[in-house]
Parts: C-alpha cells; sequence; structure tokens
C-alpha cells in the first residue's frame, strides 16, 4: 500500500512538472504611469485649457508589444492583440478590447492605440469627474532609456518606427514599449489638455493613469496611475501636492 502511494505521489509530481513544462513564465511588462509634469493654463483657441506632459515607463521583465490588423481597406480600426514573449522563446498572443485607428492632427497623423492612458481633473473634495481628457490615442515607442532599466532591457531602443506615419493603408501594424524604456508626451501635442471652460476656482486633481481597464496583461497593477492635487485661480495654477502611484492626491 506504501508502494503504491509512492507512485501515486511520483505520478503527481511528474505530472506537475511536465505541465509547468507546457505553460512556460511569461515575461511581462509592467507600466508605471509617470506624475503629470510641466503643468500650465493657456489659451487655446479662445478657450482656456489645463496643460501638461504624460510619460509611461516599462520597468517590467518584458516588453509591451501590440499587434493591429484588418481584414481590408474599407475597415477604419485594426483589431488589436498584445504579443506576450515566454521564456522559453515562444509567443503567446492575448486579445484585447481596444483598437489601433489612423489619426490626423495638426502635430503628427499616424496610427494611435486608443485608451492607452487617460486623463482627468476631478474636484479634490469628493473625487466628481470634472472634464475628461480630449486624447485620440498613442503611438507607442521606446521614446527614451529610464533612469534605473531592469536587467531585461536591451542596450538600444528597439520600438523606433513612427506608427505607419503616413501609410493610411496599412492591414497590419506592430508598436510597443521596451522594458527599461519610456514613452512621453509632451504640451505642444494634439489632446495633451484638458478644457477649464465652466470650472470654477478651486482645488482639484489631475489624474493619468495607463492601462485603466486592465486589459493589458502587466506583472503588477500597483503602479498605473499617479496624480498632483492642483489649486486652480483664474489664470493660475499651483501645485500642492504630487502622489505617484495613486489617483487621489492628497
Amino acid at each position: 500500500m506504501r508502494i503504491v502511494v509512492a507512485g501515486f505521489a511520483a505520478l503527481v509530481l511528474l505530472t506537475g512538472c511536465i505541465g509547468s513544462a507546457q505553460k512556460p513564465l511569461e515575461r511581462l511588462p509592467d507600466l508605471d504611469q509617470a506624475l503629470p509634469g510641466a503643468i500650465s493654463i493657456e489659451t487655446r483657441k479662445e478657450r482656456r485649457v489645463l496643460v501638461f506632459a504624460s510619460a509611461v515607463d516599462n520597468v517590467g521583465a518584458g516588453a509591451l508589444v501590440i499587434a493591429g490588423s484588418r481584414g481590408s481597406q474599407a475597415v477604419r480600426t485594426m483589431r488589436i492583440r498584445q504579443l506576450i514573449t515566454r521564456a522559453d522563446g515562444s509567443t503567446a498572443a492575448h486579445s484585447l478590447p481596444g483598437r489601433l485607428r489612423y489619426v490626423h492632427s495638426e502635430t503628427h497623423s499616424h496610427w494611435h492605440l486608443l485608451g492607452f492612458e487617460r486623463y482627468a481633473l476631478r474636484r479634490a473634495s469628493d473625487g466628481r469627474l470634472m472634464e475628461p481628457d480630449r486624447k485620440t490615442g498613442f503611438c507607442l515607442g521606446d521614446r527614451y532609456r529610464i533612469a534605473s532599466p531592469p536587467a531585461a532591457a536591451p542596450p538600444k531602443a528597439v520600438w523606433v518606427r513612427e506608427c505607419g506615419r503616413g501609410r493610411t493603408r496599412l492591414l497590419r501594424l506592430l508598436q510597443g514599449i521596451s522594458p527599461g524604456y519610456g514613452d512621453d508626451y509632451v504640451p505642444a501635442l494634439e489632446g495633451q489638455l484638458v478644457d477649464l471652460t465652466g470650472v470654477p476656482a478651486g482645488r482639484y486633481l489631475l489624474v493619468h493613469r495607463v492601462n485603466a481597464d486592465r486589459s493589458i496583461r502587466e506583472s503588477s497593477y500597483a503602479n498605473n496611475a499617479a496624480s498632483v492635487l492642483l489649486e486652480l485661480r483664474g489664470r493660475t495654477v499651483r501645485i500642492l501636492a504630487r502622489c505617484p502611484d495613486s489617483p487621489a492626491c492628497g
């Protein structure tokens, strides 16, 4: 009887090892939302707007790779999948609910990943949404190398293409952010603003959040939001507090 039990235990252990071999470790990205920066108030097209810079770092062990595709040029958007590299070198594909869409803007025109990062102005007292962002999407890329890159970071930027700039007829497209690199957007670019028209003076939270619906697979979601506590008075803005890794500053 003891022999049977021992044999059964060995079989279970062996089966578990085989199962583990069939599912090698996935090298997932870890998207770290940077604090909103370069915050100021400007007048654009006769409207008072809050402008800012945004950035997202990949501090994970794997690249964020987004693959878009469509069946024909008659379809305006591309379906997307996240391509995940495994430890054995193989690749897994994870379908995402988002889309890629070709966007024409004043500063740039290329394929945008919709909904990757969100901006919001919320009332500090109760968190009420005052104004959402006006961003149409993002072209992912290795724009800079982060200060303390993980061991998996490649020595040079990999994602340097401009997301199919000028190529409206594409049927397939890849874009991404390598581990150890980040993607940033300056205030001058399209959509980097919140309309303050009708927003009264007071204290507000400017919240930046990446992968808000957690559809993109990551090794951690704890660092997907960052916020600043602001005081708005007419044409002036004062920073009261900065809160990395939190959507509820102050």
